[in-house]
């Protein structure tokens, strides 16, 4: 991608050099494109956000669906695994010793 767009603000460079007249547009062209690898950094970035919180989602609806079959089956501590995922996710603090 860094090639291209180099190879892209190159070939605007030359025909703003060759055809002078439009040269304010070679210049907004050429704006935009300096623009692009920031951009695609940014895209790069958010992906990897939204594939951790989907599998942060997906993790707690599995610990919902224990927690529920856990009930379900009279388990004495079926909470556990939702508490464990939550945990797990930083939204609770950490286990205690002697407490459930």
């Amino acid at each position: 991608m860094r090639a291209r767009n180099l190879a892209a603000r190159e070939i605007v460079s030359h025909l703003s050099a060759a055809m002078p007249s439009v040269e304010n547009l070679w210049l907004r062209l050429n704006g935009a494109l300096v623009d692009v690898p920031a951009l695609v950094a940014e895209i790069n970035r958010l992906a990897s956000e939204l594939a951790k919180v989907r599998q942060d989602r997906a993790n707690l609806m599995a610990a919902g669906r224990a927690t529920l079959n856990a009930e379900r089956d009279a388990e004495p501590d079926p909470l556990y695994y939702l508490r464990d995922e939550l945990r797990a996710q930083g939204h609770l603090p950490p286990e205690t010793w002697g407490r459930a």
